[in-house]
């Protein structure tokens, strides 16, 4: 049987307010929850069984997949404390039902949207007959990760934290969140304790000789812990700038059959659009996800933003690079400016928020 573990536990702070109430691997991408993508990339590459390591808001994962009927075993590993990511994979082991000592187990993190072809790591894992294969990526500027060198052979020689200074920067390579282990590998990870996989338990099996190497590729590659990356990963499957066995064919935009959009709006960019969403006339949203009863009024104007689920954007708005949380209320002529982010159940006024100048003239308080 060959068997996953997707790390999910992380409380998905960068995102909030979308991640008040909702896990962040459970937003919405591309029209699906962002881990039933990698679900089924998972049993594309011929997974059965795969463990959630949830903690944060744990049991609405199990809400999600209670009618999953696909030929896909699901168990859920809770952590009651963090654990770190080493503590996690470590925990989630105990469910796996495979007993073989070198059998490979796919290791994913739940908040990395990824083209690698699952199955040529495994592969690959398999024919160097590896303790441990990473997937990396190369990245114009490494300084905000991790860097991984490896030698000619790809052996991994080190993990380095993150570079300070330009000669520190040793390779463009980092830990691009995806890994085979050997089952053994799994189980010696300490257990019920805090472990970090990147500066614990992956070091130490360097310093140990142990066969580690790295799987470097040039495949899409994006983390989506930030409100920017995320509608721009959810763009990028929308247009097909990276695959899912959920996107069927690439498109300008994805609009669910019950939202309603004037002939005179324009959904362009990659944008989704929610169930039941209103979108009026001469609208215009790129490369943004509006949620599910959403009502965007005449004229607003919407790039590259999230307006979560049950919120409405009043006449003549302009949102750029703006988070708005569920079930707020945004009056018209506001001018949201980049890095916003609005709190679930906000109201805002009509013209409440201008970044221009505007003429209406200043209301007289008695």
């Amino acid at each position: 049987m060959q068997e996953a573990i997707i790390l999910v536990g992380g409380k998905g702070t960068r995102l909030r307010p979308l991640t008040n109430h909702t896990p962040k691997p459970l937003l919405s991408v591309a029209g699906s929850s962002f881990i039933r993508h990698q679900i089924a990339k998972l049993m594309d590459a011929g997974v059965e069984h795969v463990v959630f390591a949830t903690s944060y808001l744990a049991s609405l994962f199990e809400e999600e997949f209670k009618d999953f009927s696909q030929d896909l075993a699901i168990s859920y590993a809770v952590e009651d404390v963090p654990l770190g990511t080493g503590g996690a994979i470590r925990n989630a082991a105990r469910l796996l039902r495979g007993g073989s000592a070198d059998a490979p187990v796919l290791v994913l993190n739940g908040d990395i949207l990824s083209g690698v072809d699952l199955g040529a790591i495994l592969a690959r894992h398999e024919d160097r007959e590896a303790d441990v294969t990473l997937h990396l990526t190369r990245v114009p500027d490494p300084r905000a990760f991790g860097l991984v060198p490896t030698d000619e052979s790809d052996r991994v020689l080190a993990f380095l934290e993150k570079p300070k200074t330009p000669e520190e920067c040793v390779t463009d390579q980092i830990n691009a969140g995806c890994y085979v282990f050997s089952r053994s590998v799994l189980d010696a990870i300490p257990a019920d304790r805090e472990v970090s996989v990147e500066q614990e338990t992956f070091p130490q099996l360097v310093a140990q000789g142990r066969r580690v190497f790295g799987h470097t590729t040039e495949d899409y590659w994006r983390d989506l812990g930030t409100p920017l990356a995320f509608v721009h990963g959810s763009a990028d499957l929308v247009i097909g700038n990276v695959t899912s066995p959920l996107v069927k064919q690439p498109a300008e935009a994805l609009i669910h059959p019950t939202a309603v959009v004037d002939t005179t709006a324009r959904v362009i960019g990659g944008s989704t659009i929610g169930a039941h969403a209103v979108i009026g006339p001469r609208v215009v949203v790129d490369r943004s996800i509006v949620g599910g009863g959403v009502t965007v009024a005449e004229g607003a104007r919407i790039h590259e933003s999230v307006v979560d689920h049950d919120s409405s954007i009043g006449a003549d708005c302009l949102l750029r690079e703006v988070v708005v949380g569920c079930h707020a209320h945004i009056g018209a002529e506001n001018e949201l400016p980049a890095q916003l982010r609005l709190a679930c159940g906000i109201h805002i006024p009509s013209l409440g928020v201008r970044v221009s100048g505007t003429a209406t003239a200043c209301l007289t308080v008695h």
